[in-house]
């Protein structure tokens, strides 16, 4: 996607501009009210020729009066209309921007993990933030100001060659070589917006990323190293900053100098005019005045035709994400189980991610409604990609996957996510209450609910032992709690969604053996009659299973109950050799 490919910008304004549909009355209100304040406005400098030659040259008193209160009248109504519809015109911008606001955020919800792994946060965060934020900028200060300054123009136009159409033919000799300048330096900064823009983005990263390695970073001593990479990536920032704003200038300000100068050719010629008499002293400061004026118009509409340049990168950056196709779309016919067995099952499931060799190849698993299966295996063996399989975060390449029998891309994704609910090994934890955090998939249930899921998960004494309880707040990302208590909070948050489907993966990794048997003693009483599924790499919790399913390189290369496995020297046996060596002795 290139800045200078004119088949990319079309699509963007379209896009932004049916955002502005479901405001069109109010927009169109606001729209009357600026245009009668721009007409009393461009009445103003008429008066300066009934003042000269009515009423100062005419020596007429009530002239002189009645010219003077419009004089104070006319403007005082301009700048009461302006400041109605400036205000009003704000307001509606800030609204249709969180319109836009809130469909990037929901697109970005329904995208793949593969997205975010491809794409630093905080450039995320800046097209999200600051570039819809800017879009708004420009919208609010600069649209109702464009529609405004071409009646303006146009007006102003007009009553120039209305006074002395030569004079008006003098006054713009010198503006293509203006229009000129504006259209070079315009192409040179919509380039300078964009790098600043990414430079922006690549700072959030980096912020982001630091911050979050803090522990890493001091253990590491690599603050100071740290500090020089800020210190670089602010320098490039600064000069494409600068670079920016240089151009901006040239922009915005060369067109306007430009037209100054003619501004002196008109004083000369329309000068020797009135010595010539051939038009009157009141018609040349008529003249002058809406000469003056029009260099306003014309500079706001080359500033506002720079700025386009910064609003058109902004949303080009916020188009990439839009234009972003989701891996998983929830079919139009999708139908929602309202009861579910806990069925589950993979039928010859297959995935790559791309990057050279499958990821799952032909996976076959069939789990019965109530059984634990766990699914063990080396590290990327594919293990953690069949629980984003399970919850639709991925669809796979080849193959499908079952519950109840019912291909799950034919369910809609509320009613899946219903029913089959994943614990992760690192779970997130909001910046709320433990309660809260608890609540998260049911933000309904009742005190006694939260408490008992609370409690299977291993968290009632520890809730008992906070001042506040339930109430404790977790902090950012939960780092108040131990890594332990975050996984417990996640586990009864997962207890309390009361799902059909229960998905373990690793979710007692960063427990202690005694919290851990606590954990398992609470998920088997809860999903006592239910399906779990675990995947895991400690053998007492795998040991645990009705099932165990052994994955190697993306391929279930065995599987069985625990004692026969433990027994038959295969691939568990291999996986495991040291507990079991430790159990049979």
């Amino acid at each position: 996607m290139t800045g200078t490919d004119p088949a990319r910008k079309r699509p963007n304004l379209r896009r932004a501009a049916r955002y502005l549909l479901p405001y069109r009355r109010q927009l169109a209100a606001v729209l009357l009210i600026s245009l009668t304040g721009t007409a009393l406005s461009l009445y103003l400098p008429l008066l300066s020729r009934d003042l000269v030659d009515d009423a100062l040259l005419g020596q007429d008193m009530a002239a002189l009066v009645r010219t003077v209160s419009l004089f104070l009248a006319i403007p005082l109504a301009s700048f009461a209309l302006n400041v109605v519809s400036g205000m009003v015109y704000t307001k509606l911008s800030a609204d249709v921007l969180f319109d836009m606001r809130v469909d990037v955020y929901a697109h970005l919800q329904r995208l793949s993990p593969r997205f975010f792994a491809s794409r630093p946060l905080g450039d995320i965060v800046s097209r999200l933030n600051s570039d819809i934020a800017e879009i708004q900028r420009i919208l609010a200060e600069s649209a109702l100001a464009w529609v405004t300054s071409t009646v303006y123009l146009a007006g102003t136009v007009g009553m120039l060659v209305y006074l002395d159409w030569r004079l008006f033919s003098v006054s713009i000799v010198l503006l293509p070589p203006s229009v000129w300048a504006l259209v070079v330096y315009r192409r040179k900064l919509e380039t300078s917006v964009r790098i600043v823009r990414e430079q922006s983005a690549d700072i959030g990263a980096f912020l982001i990323e630091t911050i979050r390695a803090t522990r890493l970073v001091v253990s590491s001593n690599a603050q100071t190293r740290e500090l020089a990479r800020f210190r670089g990536k602010n320098d490039d920032f600064v000069r494409a900053l600068l670079s920016m704003r240089w151009l901006t200038y040239l922009a915005g300000g060369l067109p306007g100098l430009i037209l100054v100068v003619s501004t002196g050719v008109v004083f000369l010629y329309g000068g020797s005019r009135v010595i010539d008499e051939a038009i009157t002293l009141g018609t040349f400061v008529a003249f002058m005045a809406y000469q003056m004026r029009v260099l306003q118009p014309v500079r706001g509409l080359m500033g506002l035709y720079a700025n386009l340049a910064t609003a058109e990168v902004s949303l080009r950056r916020v188009d990439e994400i839009v234009d972003t196709e989701p891996e998983v779309v929830e079919a139009p016919d999708a139908i929602a189980l309202e009861r579910v067995e806990g069925a589950v099952a993979l039928d010859s499931v297959s995935l790559s991610f791309g990057r050279g060799g499958a990821v799952l190849t032909e996976v076959g698993l069939a789990v019965a409604p109530g059984a634990t299966v766990a699914i063990v295996g080396p590290s990327g063996s594919g293990k953690s990609t069949v629980v984003d399989l399970l919850v639709r975060q991925l669809d796979p390449d080849g193959g499908r996957i079952l519950l109840d029998g019912v291909d799950i891309r034919a369910l809609t994704l509320a009613s899946l996510r219903t029913h089959i609910v994943p614990v992760d090994q690192e779970p997130y934890i909001f910046n709320a209450s433990l309660e809260e955090n608890i609540r998260y998939a049911r933000p309904g249930a009742s005190d006694g609910e939260v408490r008992a899921a609370a409690r299977a998960a291993g968290l009632e004494e520890f809730l008992a032992s906070l001042p506040e309880g339930g109430a404790t707040p977790a902090g950012e990302q939960g780092m108040t709690l131990s890594a332990g208590e975050r996984q417990r909070v996640a586990i009864a948050r997962a207890f309390l969604a009361d799902p059909a489907v229960l998905v373990l993966d690793e979710a007692t990794a960063n427990l202690d053996p005694a919290s851990e048997e606590r954990v398992i003693e609470g998920y088997e009483a809860v999903m006592a009659g239910r399906t779990t599924i675990l995947v895991t790499h400690r053998f007492d919790l795998a040991s645990r299973a009705d099932r165990i399913v052994v994955l190697e390189n993306g391929r279930v290369v065995e599987e069985g109950r625990p004692w026969e496995l433990t027994r038959s020297g295969g691939a568990f046996h291999g996986l495991f050799r040291g507990p079991i060596a430790g159990r049979d002795a």
